[in-house]
């Protein structure tokens, strides 16, 4: 039986061979969460560099959430990445959950991102 750590790299893979199938050279918006926090980033792999990235950990956002790892703060923070990418000239990108399921925060980000003008 397979533990959670094989689990989630498994589900990480299939993501990440999904991706590469459908994204055909859109940039690539990358989630990492952890307990007490959520990071997104937009990475243009074909040039290998970062076009726009957010966490709950900026102080901007840290003063008006009352914690950085819950879908309030989700919610915040993919409306603030959709906002940067859209300053950066993206709007189509290929939404990477990596091994995360889509749900709760996940989904939380997902959504905001979709209503502040990004498309997936």
């Amino acid at each position: 039986m397979a533990n959670a750590k094989e689990l989630f790299e498994r589900r990480r893979r299939r993501n990440r061979t999904q991706l590469r199938k459908v994204s055909s050279g859109r940039p690539r918006l990358s989630v990492h969460r952890t307990l007490a926090q959520i990071y997104v980033q937009v990475i243009d792999d074909v040039a290998g560099r970062t076009l726009a990235s957010a966490s709950s950990l900026e102080k901007d956002v840290r003063s008006k959430l009352k914690s950085g790892g819950n879908k309030d703060a989700a919610a915040e923070i993919g409306k603030l990445i959709a906002e940067r990418a859209l300053k950066a000239g993206v709007t189509e990108v290929a939404f990477d959950r990596g091994g995360y399921k889509f749900h709760g925060r996940v989904k939380a980000l997902a959504d905001a991102a979709r209503e502040g003008g990004l498309s997936f």
